[in-house]
């Protein structure tokens, strides 16, 4: 008898796992079409504007070391770059 009874609990704790295991769905599983792809639009936006961040950020940095430069007295630029340049 006790291994009957050991026998069938065995079985159902197998069926129970596979049940929750089925059970388990995904966040994707759960939202809808509709849902996800607005989701995913958002994410391609934030995406986006990040890049726009960044190459704005590049930009103004290239804009302000000319704009430093050319602030730079004549010393100054002989100083930073020294005997660099061609001499003729």
């Amino acid at each position: 008898m006790a291994k009957k009874k050991q026998h069938t609990q065995q079985r159902q704790q197998q069926q129970q796992k596979s049940v929750s295991a089925d059970d388990q769905l995904t966040l994707k599983d759960q939202l809808n079409d509709d849902v996800l792809s607005k989701l995913k639009m958002a994410k391609q936006s934030l995406v986006t504007e990040a890049k726009e961040k960044e190459e704005e950020r590049q930009a103004k940095a290239a804009f302000d070391k000319k704009q430093k430069e050319k602030n730079m007295s004549f010393e100054e630029l002989l100083n930073q770059y020294g005997n660099q340049g061609s001499k003729f």
